[in-house]
């Protein structure tokens, strides 16, 4: 179970790149922002090789290996959804995550397009789609 930082500029729960590691080896939370994307990516190939279904629980992620299941959790409204991750990204400063169109609606960001997360690592036996 991976958990790293997708920049510097992300708030998080470590500051050094050892307390980084240690924050990674324990599973904390990391904190950022989410953003979604949809329509415009649908069908396309994921770095992961997969089809990109905005319609599916999935997000992007920098660092997470494929595969392996996060609970993004919106910190505005409390709102939090497991996914499965199948791509890289964000590519945007700041931004921690980026979900698929159908777990933006699910977390309360599809109007704001972008908001304050918290993302973990949880069991990979968490079916996707699940609140978290």
């Amino acid at each position: 179970m991976a958990l790293a930082l997708a920049s510097c500029s992300a708030t998080t729960l470590a500051g050094t790149e050892s307390e980084k590691k240690v924050a990674i080896a324990t599973g904390k939370a990391q904190q950022g922002k989410a953003s979604w994307y949809g329509a415009r990516f649908h069908g396309r190939k994921t770095a992961s090789g997969e089809r990109y279904n905005m319609n599916a629980y999935s997000a992007a992620h920098r660092s997470h290996a494929f595969g392996t299941k996060i609970c993004v959790r919106n910190t505005r409204n409390g709102k939090g959804v497991a996914l499965r991750v199948n791509d890289r990204g964000p590519f945007i400063r700041g931004r921690v995550v980026d979900v698929s169109r159908v777990a933006a609606n699910r977390l309360g960001m599809m109007r704001s397009g972008v908001v304050p997360v918290r993302v973990y690592v949880v069991d990979k036996q968490t079916k996707s789609g699940t609140s978290c």
